[in-house]
């Protein structure tokens, strides 16, 4: 993937928008010219042109990339286009920008093959300063634990299964976890977990991750963990079901971040929070019209079964804000209306504090990862009124976004900085070092975030 060494047959990698190829092509030698224009060269997005050196080898590797998208992902298509071999950049790029491009160029290399022979074909390899090379590979491994997490089907990746991915990051960086299993969530106060997971045989938990220095800011990351999601006994057609087990893609999101957040040293005093659960259709499943306590004390009258990710979530908040954290952000795959608003592209995010929206939003162009902010519209609450509980789960037809994130903000005092993200979790598309299926979708914001601010103090 990458290399600290550049060695004398190294080959130049250009990436070029349009204008920048206009200026090179200029400074070409005629042959080297003339090549590009035989195989139609004019760095559009996505084209390549490898210009020979005369010997039977590569002289130079044109690469056209479109500016719009950033240089993360300029080059992210060819670690599965061009030869194997050892490559280094030009380009007229500052550090930040050489450093996004190579973590593109990693995760280019993605592929999910743990049920699929392997392709074990040699591939390039990029040569990256070694100042930049760990801070690439760790944004790499972040996102590649996002998207292994959430790609691994439901068999494979019950509550007992996140509860092992995340006992094993613990360890791995000197982490405490720690878990509540089953009826014991009742006998400590987590009722809206367990109801929510209490009909199938994987057993509903809440997992908790604790890191770093005691004395050092306190960052909750709160991850909604439905390992599957049928809709319970509003169970969801089939073709709405068929990914569902990405609905787990919350807890993967604040693993990956938390991963990140250690590997990185940031210094924060780290809490990750959990709720696991596998909304199953049984004889001891919760019903509509059910009115389910939690753990804040606040009564819930199920609407609708399939707005289950919020029930768990509740609890998880309710827990994260009695130790009054410096900041409290929660990721989950919580509403189809906040893809009918944004496309599935485009993380949604709410926060009850301005300051923290202004900022999220301006690093979402700084990292170069669009996220977008949605207003915690109070006057839309009066969708979730309840006559026999203090409110319902699941509000009207419209803003259904907005209504999620109202719930629960109930469970957050107005003292708690928080910021709540509903995001796909899945690529619809397939785009360079964005294949089809679980992604990550805005950990660079996220975390562009939290190291502006805490690495500062």
């Amino acid at each position: 993937m990458y290399t600290q060494e550049k060695p004398a047959d190294s080959i130049a990698l250009y990436p070029l928008t349009p204008q920048q190829w206009r200026v090179l092509a200029d400074s070409l030698p005629a042959t080297e010219y003339q090549w590009a224009m035989l195989h139609d060269f004019n760095a559009k997005s996505g084209q390549l042109c490898m210009l020979p050196d005369g010997k039977g080898g590569i002289s130079k590797v044109l690469a056209g990339y479109d500016a719009e998208e950033g240089v993360r992902w300029a080059v992210a298509a060819l670690p599965g286009k061009l030869p194997r071999g050892h490559y280094h950049l030009v380009a007229d790029w500052s550090e930040a920008e050489t450093l996004q491009a190579s973590i593109g160029w990693g995760l280019g290399y993605y592929r999910f093959e743990q049920y699929t022979k392997p392709d074990n074909k040699a591939r390039p390899v990029l040569y990256v300063v070694s100042a930049q090379q760990e801070r690439a590979k760790a944004f790499v491994q972040a996102v590649t634990l996002v998207r292994d997490l959430i790609n691994q089907p439901a068999n494979h990746m019950m509550p007992e299964h996140l509860s092992a991915a995340t006992a094993q990051l613990a360890k791995a960086f000197g982490a405490d976890f720690r878990e509540v299993v089953g009826d014991d969530l009742l006998v400590q106060n987590y009722p809206a977990i367990h109801a929510v997971g209490r009909a199938s045989k994987h057993a509903p938990r809440l997992l908790s991750l604790r890191w770093g220095n005691p004395e050092h800011p306190a960052v909750t990351l709160v991850g909604k963990g439905v390992c599957f999601d049928t809709g319970g006994l509003d169970i969801k057609p089939s073709q709405y079901m068929r990914f569902m087990k990405k609905d787990m893609g919350g807890a993967a999101h604040v693993l990956g971040l938390a991963q990140l957040i250690m590997q990185l040293q940031l210094p924060v005093q780290l809490r990750v929070l959990i709720p696991a659960v596998d909304n199953a259709i049984g004889g001891d499943a919760f019903r509509p019209g059910d009115i389910l306590a939690t753990r804040a004390g606040k009564s819930v009258e199920v609407d609708n079964t399939d707005a289950e990710g919020r029930l768990v979530l509740c609890d998880a908040l309710a827990d994260a804000v009695s130790h009054k954290p410096d900041l409290l952000l929660d990721f989950a795959t919580l509403t189809g209306a906040a893809r009918v608003a944004l496309g599935t592209e485009i993380p949604v995010f709410f926060s009850n504090n301005k300051a923290l929206t202004e900022q999220l939003q301006a690093v979402s162009e700084t990292s170069e990862e669009l996220i977008w902010n949605l207003p915690l519209h109070k006057a839309y609450f009066e969708q979730l009124k309840s006559r026999c509980a203090d409110f319902t789960n699941s509000g009207g037809s419209y803003g259904g976004a907005i209504t999620a994130a109202l719930f629960l903000n109930e469970f957050v005092p107005k003292n708690i900085l928080w910021a709540h993200f509903d995001v796909m979790a899945w690529n619809n598309r397939d785009r360079a070092g964005r294949p089809l299926g679980g992604e990550a979708m805005g950990i660079f914001a996220v975390y562009h975030y939290l190291d502006a601010v805490y690495r500062s103090q």
